[in-house]
C-alpha cells in the first residue's frame, strides 16, 4: 500500500518544513509515501468561500484516480487514538488496497464534489490548527502508527 497526502498551499515556515521533511523521511522506511502540495488558488482573495472551495476541490480531484481510497482531514471526521489509528491503517493494508490518499484542504474546507468522492473523514482534534501545523501533526501520527505496528519504542503506552 502507498500513502499519499495531498495538501493545499505551500508552507513558508522553514522550521516546520524541516520537521515535516524529517518525518517524511522516517515514514519512508515503513511505507511508500508521498506528499503533494497543490499551489494556492490564484486570486483567491477575489473569490467567494464557495468558489474557492470549488476551485481547490477541482484541483484535488484532478490528482485522484478511481481506485484511490480518499480520506479527508475534517474537523467533523472520526477521531482515533494513536493506537486506534495504527489499527485502522493495518486494516487498510490487510485489505490489499493500492493507494490511500489523505487530503488536507484549504481554509474553508472541501467542495461538495470532494465530500462525495471521499470514502471517509478523519479528525485530528476538535481544535482548529493552521494547515501547516496539520501537515506536521498528521505525518507524525502516520509515523507513530507504523512504529506502533512494529512494536518500536517511539510510542509509550
Amino acid at each position: 500500500m502507498k500513502i499519499t497526502v495531498l495538501a493545499i498551499g505551500k508552507t513558508d515556515d522553514k522550521a516546520l518544513e524541516s520537521l515535516l521533511e524529517d518525518y517524511q523521511k522516517r515514514l519512508g522506511h515503513y511505507v511508500p509515501f508521498s506528499m503533494e502540495i497543490i499551489p494556492d488558488i490564484k486570486n483567491a482573495k477575489n473569490l467567494s468561500e464557495a468558489l474557492q472551495k470549488q476551485a481547490e476541490g477541482d484541483e484535488i480531484l484532478k490528482r485522484l484516480i478511481p481506485s484511490d481510497i480518499v480520506l479527508l482531514l475534517d474537523e467533523k471526521g472520526k477521531t482515533y487514538s494513536s493506537v486506534g489509528f495504527s489499527e485502522f491503517l493495518q486494516k487498510k493494508m490487510n485489505s490489499g488496497l493500492k493507494n490511500l490518499v489523505f487530503v488536507i484542504g484549504g481554509p474553508y474546507g472541501f467542495s461538495d464534489e470532494l465530500y462525495a468522492r471521499a470514502t471517509g473523514k478523519i479528525s485530528l482534534s476538535s481544535m482548529t490548527f493552521s494547515h501547516q501545523m496539520v501537515r506536521l501533526f498528521f505525518v507524525e501520527q502516520l509515523y507513530r502508527a507504523f512504529t506502533i505496528l512494529r512494536n518500536e519504542p517511539y510510542h509509550h503506552r
